[in-house]
């Protein structure tokens, strides 16, 4: 398969062109508000994961396309929708054992983008979270110490708005999106790298880059 970089803010995206419109439609409409006014992006991708994984040998670069079965099975788990049948997982090495694993998120608050990293232990706890780029004013934007209550979180049903994670008023949205994205990267984690959910085939890769490949 075949690679394709796009974004001026130095996003590597990979695509299978023939299985996945959607996932190529959500690539588009990022770049597309990639210079939209009052847009910022706060780290690139090659940044925020070697803040994730300090001192890391390698960092591999795992994307998937998930069929029908996959995604439903990754929706039912998460309770939220997803925003693309492609998945890439991050997964930071070190002295030939995995550091933790990292999701990139990217989703619609209300009518624009935001990209936040959601950095998993290799057991599946939250280590953290955080705003790569926001496109929505950034009154919407939820702050850091918000972020901060997902740590050593699983996905169960207490991490919800309105169990334990706190909305923040005049946000509703953004913290509802952010939740619903930190749920997703557990359940992607659920079925894919560890074997709690019986039911996950393993779904096709498009494509393995290394640390130093971007």
């Amino acid at each position: 398969m075949h690679g394709v970089e796009r974004d001026p803010t130095n996003w590597r995206w990979e695509s299978d062109l023939r299985s996945s419109l959607q996932g190529l439609v959500l690539v588009l409409a990022f770049v597309a508000v990639a210079n939209a006014a009052g847009a910022e992006v706060f780290a690139s991708k090659r940044e925020a994961l070697e803040q994730a994984f300090p001192g890391a040998d390698a960092i591999e670069h795992h994307t998937l396309v998930l069929d029908d079965g996959q995604a439903a099975l990754v929706e039912k788990r998460a309770h939220a929708k997803l925003e693309s049948r492609l998945a890439t997982i991050h997964t930071g090495m070190k002295n030939g054992e995995v550091m933790g694993f990292a999701i990139i998120d990217i989703h619609t608050v209300r009518t624009l983008p935001e990209a936040f990293m959601v950095v998993l232990e290799p057991d599946g706890r939250v280590r953290s979270s955080r705003i790569l780029a926001f496109y929505e004013p950034r009154d919407y934007m939820p702050p850091q110490r918000w972020l901060d209550q997902f740590e050593t979180r699983r996905l169960d049903r207490t991490l919800s708005l309105g169990g334990e994670i706190h909305g923040i008023s005049g946000a509703t949205l953004s913290s509802r999106a952010i939740t619903n994205g930190v749920r997703r990267a557990l359940a992607l984690h659920e079925a894919f790298l560890t074997h709690s959910v019986a039911a996950a085939p393993p779904a096709r890769s498009v494509g393995t880059v290394a640390a130093g490949g971007e």
